[in-house]
């Protein structure tokens, strides 16, 4: 592989640390502030909610801008967003802080999956992507796990001010790092090359697959995650580093995924990972409304972890054969459509336990994952290697 992807997945890694940092530490902030723990796990959405909807505008800022150098940009204004919330006395400037760390983190993860499909041939992208994904899998499961602790120990401003000085020393390593890397050099920025860039991608029947796909999945799925320590209060269970863990666990299903792929696209037709993926999915979900005790949830989650995994992988190889000249406009646009569904589902889940209950909204949750396993391993299919 390229030697830039191991300075790639060490920014990756720092700025997927902050992704499920806050989930744990939820209550915290709601009981010292003194607000609904609802309104609190909007502070998800205020991240999600901008990063989808600049993804666009990021992922033609990579191409024409430079992938490796809008990275680094990005990663030093979330490492510097997470040191402001580490002493913020309101939730309004919480909350805005979130927003801004939402509206540059886009240009890190999205990016290094376009880096990758430039620089990693079709045949071998599959791997690199899933070894990509193992990376961003540890800074999840590292950051939710040392966020549950962190925040027992010293409470839920000491998780961004430690998180928030460890990005930013990644940052200024990085800006060395990648002065002496050779990478693909940005092709001359026309008005009319991003338009023919977009309308490439969207002259590919799968680009509306796949974004549609991973709108779905990231509503039901990712949109949990601010309500694991919701769901832990309900069978008596209070510490944050229990629901850090749970989350974490997640992480780990995704990184025994990335470790079995070689295994799998060798033996498994495509179709039937999806469909695999979907079923797994949907059986976590029905498991976790279940509210076992959390130390059977552990497996539960990394089930879960797992069958998502398993469907999102084959998705993102589709995302990268889009379109060959706009790659960092494809990756975004499925990162835009995947973070406007973790915005959106912690509304919805909101909405849903509100009126429903827990139990039915995530047998509903489940029921659409399943589908979209279905859906996708019906209507993906790969071009001609090129």
């Amino acid at each position: 592989m390229p030697p830039v992807l191991k300075i790639v997945g060490l920014v990756v890694f720092a700025q997927t640390l902050f992704t499920r940092a806050i989930e744990p530490v939820i209550p915290m902030i709601a009981d010292d502030l003194a607000i609904d723990v609802k309104t609190a796990a909007l502070l998800s959405s205020a991240f999600t909610f901008p990063y989808a909807l600049v993804q666009p505008a990021l992922g033609v800022t990579g191409d024409f801008f430079g992938k490796t150098r809008l990275m680094n940009l990005c990663l030093l204004v979330v490492a510097l967003s997470a040191l402001v919330c580490a002493v913020a006395m309101s939730f309004s400037l919480l909350l805005a802080m979130r927003v801004a760390a939402g509206l540059v983190a886009g240009g890190i993860f999205p990016v290094a999956m376009a880096l990758t499909g430039d620089l990693v041939p079709v045949h071998q992208r599959q791997v690199a992507i899933s070894r990509l994904l193992a990376v961003a899998l540890t800074g999840n499961l590292v950051g939710s796990s040392i966020a549950g602790v962190i925040g027992d120990m010293f409470g839920w401003r000491g998780v961004f001010a430690i998180l928030g000085s460890f990005g930013l020393i990644v940052t200024i390593v990085a800006f060395f790092a990648f002065r002496g890397v050779a990478t693909p050099p940005p092709a001359p920025f026309h008005r009319a090359a991003v338009m023919a860039n977009f309308r490439s991608i969207f002259a590919d029947p799968r680009a509306k697959v796949c974004f549609t796909s991973v709108f779905f999945e990231a509503v039901f799925i990712h949109g949990l995650f601010p309500y694991v320590a919701l769901l832990l209060l309900a069978i008596g269970e209070t510490r944050a580093s229990i629901a850090g863990l749970l989350i974490a666990t997640f992480a780990v299903g995704g990184v025994f995924y990335s470790l079995s792929v070689p295994v799998l696209i060798s033996r498994v037709r495509e179709q039937h990972l999806m469909v695999a993926g979907g079923a797994l999915a949907a059986t976590g979900l029905i498991l976790i409304a279940l509210l076992l005790p959390w130390m059977w949830q552990i497996a539960v989650y990394a089930l879960f972890g797992f069958g998502f995994y398993l469907l999102h992988s084959c998705i993102q190889v589709h995302v990268t054969e889009l379109s060959q000249t706009a790659r960092g406009a494809a990756a975004s646009l499925h990162s835009s459509f995947f973070y406007l569904g973790q915005a959106v589902g912690p509304v919805v889940y909101g909405y849903g336990f509100a009126h429903g209950g827990p139990e039915p909204s995530i047998f509903v949750g489940a029921a659409v994952v399943m589908t979209v396993g279905l859906v996708c391993s019906r209507l993906l299919r790969h071009r001609a290697a090129y």
